[in-house]
């Protein structure tokens, strides 16, 4: 297994430590910011799905660098990429910061592309992800961290950043999703 592998598998690895961190009431105390606290967990939280997060850009720039891209980091970098995100918008929900319904049609397409995708693989192809899919991927980044942090440092100005690029990313992935539906339906045509 090359390195841009053994770092996409370590964000893999990465996730139940933060659903930890998330999850478990450690009482390690809040932070003031403005007219909103800041519960330490989650500072801790957010900070391990930042870094777990920049290891999606890390693999990838070695990957191409270094001539390492293979079939199974085509499969395993979106697979994480998903299993990271869908786990930090459930805690989101959980944690009251994001609506369950934005959530949930954020998972549905996730869903849905990894079912093409496991339809292709039985077809003997690998869909590599798409550039939509990659800014997709990254306005989601930068909503559920700005959400993670209850929307520090927006919160002292009072201005919703945290649940615009939440928006923004519901957009940006049911566009996505439609495109590379568009784009890839062949696959699902012209399956056995």
């Amino acid at each position: 297994m090359n390195l841009p592998n053994k770092i996409t598998l370590s964000r893999i690895f990465l996730i139940p430590i933060f659903i930890i961190l998330m999850s478990v009431p450690f009482g390690w105390g809040t932070l003031e910011m403005g007219e909103r606290e800041l519960p330490v967990a989650h500072l801790a939280g957010a900070v391990l799905f930042i870094i777990a997060s920049t290891t999606d850009w890390i693999d990838g720039y070695i990957a191409r660098k270094y001539s390492l891209v293979t079939n199974l980091g085509k499969f395993l970098d979106p697979l994480a990429d998903k299993l990271l995100v869908s786990a930090a918008l459930i805690l989101l929900v959980e944690i009251g910061l994001a609506p369950a319904w934005i959530v949930i049609l954020i998972i549905s397409r996730e869903f849905a592309v990894t079912g093409l995708r496991l339809v292709a693989a039985g077809e003997g192809s690998v869909l590599a992800a798409s550039q939509m899919g990659k800014l997709k991927t990254w306005i989601q980044i930068i909503a559920i961290s700005a959400l993670l942090l209850h929307n520090w440092p927006f919160a002292f100005i009072g201005f919703p950043f945290g649940m615009i690029t939440l928006y923004l990313a519901l957009i940006i992935t049911v566009y996505s999703g439609y495109d590379y539906f568009k784009k890839n339906w062949h696959v699902m045509r012209d399956s056995k």
